[in-house]
């Protein structure tokens, strides 16, 4: 089975190109592809309870939606930096989502049959 790794960095910052990825990565689940998600930069917020349930973003699939979907069917990593600078720690985290560096994402998306795509 192909793999897709969706890496998104934007937040409510850039509500759109977030939730397209957010969308591609659900979408590319429900077509039958593996799909990893990683939250790195504004988007490591949404590693936390509420946050993916107050972005809004007209036209949209609901965000909270779309991730809870990743996470039965696929996984999602918050970078470690990324918590580390934003005071995230497991302990933060929505239940599923695990906090790795890059070594695991170099690893991730360096496999045969992974393509990435970055927000």
């Amino acid at each position: 089975m192909k793999k897709l790794v969706v890496k998104v960095m934007t937040g409510a910052n850039d509500a759109e190109r977030t939730s397209q990825a957010f969308t591609v990565a659900a979408t590319a689940l429900v077509s039958g592809f593996e799909v990893s998600l990683w939250l790195t930069s504004e988007a490591s917020e949404f590693a936390r309870p509420g946050a993916a349930e107050s972005f809004q973003l007209p036209h949209a699939a609901p965000l909270n939606e779309l991730r809870d979907a990743i996470l039965t069917r696929g996984s999602i990593t918050l970078c470690t930096q990324c918590a580390a600078r934003r005071g995230i720690t497991e302990a933060d985290l929505i239940p599923g989502i695990v906090i790795k560096g890059s070594t695991s994402f170099v690893e991730e998306i360096m496999a045969d049959g992974v393509q990435v795509v970055v927000y």
